[in-house]
């Protein structure tokens, strides 16, 4: 089984939850469109934690194509595809806010106390996070798993700050595949999805790009 690389901080007291408490990975995505790598992601995730908690959001720092609903469409498409034997993918449409610490709570109101919650993001949003909505209380709450995107190394400065604010940090032992939404979008790159999803966008017509030839 991969691991996650548990280099937690230490310098300000905390430690991991219990090893025996439940683990559950909160991963949100604006996913416009989901593509191959955030299937690799899931399938890693869902190697290394009880639970995976998936939703699609709108990220206030970003615009968006596609509605929230397609967006959430394609995911539920993209969970079907992955092939694990836990069966420890889910989709929860519920998780769904703009604000990762309303996201949080509710979380908390369906899985309790006595669980462990490390919220999952992406190494492109580590110097964007500082900003965030209410940060310190977030980070409070959950363990952060960085995972590392193509393009967007993570310098000591962005975890420091982050460190600074009370986050517990790890680095997510897993290469991400160098595909994104971005070059989909704007280059109709198909090589960025996974079939069933490209279908599924061919059947909406969501993107100037549908009207590429599938590549099959």
């Amino acid at each position: 089984m991969t691991k996650v690389t548990t280099e937690w901080v230490t310098d300000i007291g905390l430690t991991p939850i219990a090893e025996q408490m439940t683990k559950i990975a909160l991963f949100g995505t604006s996913a416009d469109p989901p593509t191959a790598a955030h299937k690799a992601i899931l399938r890693w995730l869902s190697d290394c934690y009880d639970w995976v908690a998936v939703w699609a959001s709108d990220n206030p720092f970003k615009s968006h194509q596609t509605p929230l609903e397609h967006r959430t469409k394609m995911l539920r498409v993209l969970i079907s595809e992955i092939e694990t034997s836990r069966y420890n993918i889910g989709l929860h449409e519920e998780l769904s806010s703009s604000r990762s610490l309303e996201t949080v709570e509710k979380a908390r109101k369906i899985w309790g106390e006595r669980v462990e919650l490390i919220l999952v993001i992406g190494s492109d949003l580590v110097a964007q996070m500082p900003s965030w909505y209410q940060v310190e209380k977030l980070l409070s709450q959950v363990q952060l798993l960085v995972v590392v995107r193509p393009g967007y190394e993570i310098n000591d400065a962005g975890l420091q700050a982050l460190r600074k604010l009370g986050a517990r940090v790890a680095i997510a032992d897993f290469n991400t595949p160098a595909v994104s939404s971005t070059a989909y979008r704007e280059y109709g790159d198909t090589n960025a999805l996974t079939p069933p999803v490209e279908d599924y966008i061919h059947q909406e017509q969501l993107y100037a790009c549908q009207n590429v030839a599938p590549s099959r």
